[in-house]
């Protein structure tokens, strides 16, 4: 069909249909960049905000760790919020939250620490049982691999009692226990045959030894012979050491049930927050309390100087 409309009309028309169109196309790619650039700019606003809640929560952590309570604090346009208690206090058994080698070791603490460190039985509980069951390996380990692991305890106590109110523990004894769960082994070293497996802080472990502190009838377990246990401040510690697991790590646990431990450690739940609350991070994390490296057993000390 023929258009009657005049020739520079007919022009005119198409040219603004061409000019509508491009600015349509531009227009969607200029909105389409501007909606790009905000995605771009707010991602990477809420990326810094998460940063910095994330460093909020790094520093209530070592501010409690400093401190040694709870703690909270404003950081500029950050703060933290940080809680602090015990690892394991009060209760019946202990995960160690981490895994050993052979040669390494881990201690489990029979007396409480104060908020310096230091040993205390003023105030705070003191374990006072008789007897503990050592729970090791990792679930499915076969007992009579060459790299199963075996494990040495070693028992710390204090028989004069004087040690954790004075500070003075020239008195502090070690008697220890020996279990392998690899029978051939076990009838070469002498070590005690390891029973089978147990539980402790919520985990499941392969092996298990029990030790009775001081004197016990059942068979089942090694006796100690400690004299003064059954009072505050005679077990100091207990060193657990493996041995034989050169090419992998496994856990360590206790039993003391119906006794209850002091605390192993400090845990510490921090939760920072950046941006008026537009971002949260948390960070949990523990400290066990250390103890002498293994290496002081075959080492002598003395205030005086040691004749040969």
């Amino acid at each position: 069909m023929q258009s009657n409309l005049p020739r520079g009309v007919r022009e005119s028309g198409q040219a603004l249909l061409v000019v509508l169109l491009s600015m349509a196309v531009i227009l969607t790619v200029v909105l389409s960049i501007i909606s790009r650039s905000v995605t771009d700019i707010s991602v990477t606003t809420l990326d810094e905000e998460a940063l910095r809640a994330f460093s909020a929560a790094e520093a209530g952590v070592e501010r409690a760790l400093i401190v040694g309570s709870d703690v909270s604090e404003n950081v500029g346009e950050s703060s933290f919020a940080a809680t602090i208690s015990g690892i394991a206090q009060g209760a019946t058994s202990f995960a160690y939250p981490t895994e050993i080698y052979s040669g390494e070791s881990i201690y489990i603490w029979l007396v409480s620490h104060d908020a310096a460190g230091d040993l205390t039985c003023s105030g705070q509980p003191c374990f006072t049982g008789s007897a503990g069951q050592i729970c090791w390996g990792t679930v499915g380990t076969d007992p009579n691999a060459a790299d199963s692991p075996a494990v040495e305890v070693s028992a710390f106590y204090d028989p004069a009692l004087s040690g954790v109110s004075s500070g003075n523990y020239s008195s502090v004894r070690v008697a220890r226990a020996t279990f392998d769960p690899n029978s051939a082994r076990q009838a070469v070293n002498n070590f005690t045959l390891a029973s089978g497996a147990c539980s402790a802080g919520g985990e499941d472990y392969a092996f298990s030894g029990g030790i009775a502190f001081g004197s016990d009838a059942n068979p089942s377990t090694v006796d100690l012979g400690i004299p003064c246990v059954g009072s505050s401040g005679c077990l100091l510690a207990a060193r657990v050491r493996a041995v034989y697991n050169n090419s992998q790590t496994h856990p360590v646990g206790i039993v003391v049930a119906p006794a209850t431990l002091p605390g192993q450690g400090r845990y510490i739940e921090s939760v920072g927050t950046s941006g008026s609350g537009v971002s949260i991070r948390k960070i949990e994390a523990y400290r066990t309390f250390g103890g002498p490296p293994p290496i002081f057993d075959a080492s002598v000390f003395s205030e005086q100087s040691v004749t040969k």
